[in-house]
């Protein structure tokens, strides 16, 4: 079915219509035309809404589904719906699932569970055998089969030389080596961040040396071995400044940030709610204006949801025994949309693929049509009716929002939340 989007604000700098209002005409997943003003044939479905804007497929670096083995926590066809009523077109999914994705037959499954979809999948391998941090897993034949990088999902690399030899090997074939920043014997029993909220509530705290020393280490491995080494999901003032001091040295390293760090401070953790109960933990307010700026300057170079889908049964206990973990997909572009503004966070939502090795595209003719579809202007206040994943356990509920996602074209599928 072809599709006209009328009267779309177009946000691409690449394009000659970026920040102009245009009908975009889809053909047969093409884009054909984009003027003014276009009049549809009757084979053509229209989509005509209040401030409707239009850019490049947004994509995620960092996302969790449960399947195979935690499905009630999510599938995958129910997760990439969501990414998709979302606004993402394109998600990177973590190997945490049971069995945890290690070989080339696990990334055959992820692939073909999301065959068809409007949302393209890209597996991310586990490093280890089964992410226990002990043997090396068959990286070379999960690239072979399609994964996109290979780290073990929230968990620490303790043998250094392990993360050496792996950053070595992947030079052959150009991998991404993702190391997860957090020293276990420092951070020990700790729940939240080290400060004075924890002292308060009697909870144990993690460090926030456990991340810095653990970035420090695996930057002075990267700079011996060379190779390519991204940094998922930091949360310190001193995290983004060791970061930035390597990339002036020229190192090839990349860092991400998860929206909810640069949102909410350990404050919120006076209502044991689980659902703030997340790794790295929620910081302080010092920490936050420390990663906005680093997101701002470059120096961090990806902003992720790090959605990941815990059941009730792991989230409705005491604090101390909850799983880490919140959904955030549905709220990604309503939080950074309040943060930095319409231009910047579209600039952000769709970094990223070419640190994977993924091609990009853009709005103009003869391109494939990957658009992420939403109103920048509509405020609401973000409530358990906004969550589309089958878990609901959003950091988000309650917080007050701007921006909603009208929904994504790609793959020849449109899908709306209208």
């Amino acid at each position: 079915m072809n599709i006209l989007l009328k009267a779309a604000k177009i946000i691409d700098p690449s394009s000659e219509h970026h920040l102009k209002a245009k009908d975009i005409f889809i053909e047969n997943g093409v884009i054909s035309k984009i003027e003014d003003e276009i009049a549809p044939d009757t084979e053509t479905k229209i989509l005509s809404i209040k401030g409707l804007h239009a850019s490049n497929g947004w994509f995620d670096t960092s996302v969790s589904f449960g399947e195979p083995g935690y499905e009630e926590r999510e599938t995958i066809a129910n997760g990439l719906l969501t990414a998709a009523k979302s606004g993402f077109t394109s998600v990177a999914v973590n190997p945490n699932s049971n069995p945890v994705i290690d070989s080339n037959a696990d990334i055959g499954f992820l692939k073909n569970k999301a065959l068809g979809n409007a949302v393209n999948l890209y597996p991310i391998g586990a490093l280890t055998v089964n992410s226990e941090g002990v043997d090396l897993s068959e990286v070379y034949d999960m690239k072979s089969a399609g994964a996109i990088a290979f780290g073990d999902y929230q968990k620490s690399i303790t043998n250094a030389n392990l993360i050496k030899i792996a950053l070595q090997y992947v030079q052959n074939f150009d991998g991404l080596i993702l190391s997860f920043p957090s020293e276990k014997k420092i951070a020990g029993k700790g729940v939240v961040n080290e400060e004075v909220n924890a002292t308060k509530l009697g909870l144990k705290g993690i460090p926030a040396l456990a991340e810095e020393l653990n970035i420090a280490r695996d930057l002075f491995i990267l700079e011996y071995t060379g190779g390519k080494l991204h940094i998922p999901t930091i949360s310190t003032a001193k995290s983004v400044q060791l970061i930035k001091e390597a990339k002036e040295k020229g190192l090839d390293v990349s860092c991400s940030v998860a929206i909810h760090n640069m949102v909410l401070t350990d404050d919120v953790l006076n209502t044991f709610d689980a659902n703030y109960k997340v790794l790295p933990p929620l910081r302080t307010q010092s920490d936050i204006e420390a990663l906005i700026t680093g997101v701002k300057e470059g120096i961090i170079d990806f902003v992720t949801s790090d959605h990941n889908p815990i059941d009730v049964e792991w989230k409705k206990r005491e604090f101390e025994h909850a799983l880490y973990g919140t959904i955030g997909l549905e709220s990604a572009f309503g939080a950074l949309n309040t943060i930095f503004g319409t231009e910047k966070t579209i600039e952000l939502l769709t970094k990223g693929k070419e640190r994977f090795g993924l091609n990009t595209s853009k709005i103009a003719l003869g391109e494939k049509a990957d658009i992420s579809l939403f109103n920048p202007e509509e405020t609401y206040i973000f409530d358990k009716e906004n969550i589309y994943s089958q878990s609901k356990n959003s950091a988000f509920i309650g917080q007050g929002l701007k921006g909603k996602v009208i929904g994504i074209y790609n793959n020849g599928q449109l899908i709306t939340n209208e």
